[in-house]
């Protein structure tokens, strides 16, 4: 039965403890999965295979107060958010909020791991996992992303047909389908796979692994310049160097000189948790930096030109999420009315729980009525393709 929204978090968290999701592990490979320990001092503590023992987090902030957070002081069980399905429907009515997009945590993609199919597994159990026993028991509520492996093009639509399926509204890029840390020819099967499903895609800040200069393969041009190079200067990194230390904004500069805009224009993208100021700025000199740089790189990169400026393929393409951004909001018509969602990041550091929608009002300050329904749940409704009942007057 379709719901009547007014708020929609379209970025919040479920932080579980490993035990919350790896019973659904197959035994097979139940020693790859994390498991949460218990620190001499009463801490929680997250073992990761092939990674630093975990013992701090920004994601285990619930309520707060901000003068007592200790980010190295782990609780899961006394951490408003981190518990069942129905208990986190009762943090949802007390902040207002009718609905949330929810974002799981990065322990599940474990890149460390390197056998496929523990990884695959691992995966496909968090994201049963989150479907059948959280997400279920709300649907309209509780609004799970999907992992995907991102470990090659095959694997991704596999998964990302998978939970299609299952009633997932989204899934989740890390990286490339590929595994790379810029697109590859080998992705454009998955951008179509996803385009014929629907189903949007979401990037959880920015990409992990993103790389800085072309030492860091930020992106695999048509040719290698001649002669001497220095390897520091480099296209992709002009364009996005406005926005540089912003998430996101490489991989928005490497899908739009990739093409992947042009040949999948129908490719819908979220970029969440990373609030808007700064996109009017970033978009303007993205356009002066490729009006500026693009002939030698034509010339010496062997790159195409593009059929049209590079900020016409985001504003079109990208969505951006925020959380606490008035200034943002006052430029909100340079970003794009249509563009944009709204979120608690809840049970994060920055979230205002329970207390969400005070903070919220403020930061909308005059914004008129028909812009505020867009920001705080239109957007999210037709970017997840959610059933909607419109609220009567």
């Amino acid at each position: 039965m379709a719901r009547s929204y007014r708020y929609i978090s379209a970025d919040s968290h479920v932080e579980w403890p490993p035990d919350r999701w790896t019973h659904r592990v197959p035994a097979q490979y139940k020693d790859r999965a994390p498991r949460r320990i218990k620190l001499p001092d009463g801490r929680d503590a997250v073992l990761i295979e092939g990674r630093p023992l975990r013992y701090s987090s920004t994601g285990l902030y619930g309520a707060g107060p901000a003068e007592k957070f200790n980010p190295a002081a782990m609780d899961y069980d006394g951490t408003p958010g981190t518990g069942s399905a129905e208990e986190r429907l009762k943090t949802q009515d007390r902040d207002g909020i009718d609905a949330e997009i929810l974002f799981g945590p990065s322990d599940v993609r474990n890149t460390a791991i390197k056998d496929r199919k523990a990884l695959i597994a691992l995966i496909q159990a968090f994201n049963d996992c989150l479907a059948e026993e959280y997400c279920a028991v709300a649907p309209d509520r509780l609004i799970g992303i999907a992992f995907l492996p991102n470990i090659g093009a095959g694997d991704d639509i596999a998964e990302l047909q998978r939970c299609a399926k299952m009633g997932y509204k989204a899934v989740r890029l890390s990286t490339f389908p590929s595994g790379k840390s810029y697109p590859t020819d080998e992705d454009d099967r998955f951008w179509a796979a996803a385009v014929d499903l629907n189903m949007p895609l979401a990037i959880h800040t920015g990409m992990s692994g993103r790389a800085r200069g072309r030492g860091g393969n930020m992106f695999k041009y048509p040719k290698e310049p001649a002669g001497e190079w220095d390897p520091r200067i480099d296209f992709i990194e002009r364009l996005s160097r406005h926005a540089i230390h912003h998430c996101g904004a490489v991989e928005m500069v490497q899908l739009v000189v990739a093409g992947v805009f042009d040949r999948f224009p129908n490719l819908r993208i979220y970029w969440a948790e990373n609030n808007i100021g700064w996109i009017p700025y970033f978009l303007e000199q993205m356009d002066h930096e490729y009006e500026t740089n693009r002939h030698w790189a034509e010339h010496l990169f062997g790159l195409r030109p593009l059929p049209r400026r590079p900020s016409e393929y985001l504003r079109e393409n990208a969505y951006y999420g925020f959380f606490e951004d008035p200034a943002g909001l006052r430029r909100r018509h340079e970003v794009g009315i249509d563009r944009i969602m709204w979120s608690t990041d809840f049970p994060h550091e920055v979230t205002r729980w329970p207390n969400s929608i005070k903070v919220l009002e403020r930061s909308l300050g005059e914004v008129p009525q028909e812009e505020k329904w867009k920001i705080t749940a239109g957007n999210a409704i037709k970017f997840f393709n959610l059933d909607h009942v419109p609220a009567r007057n």
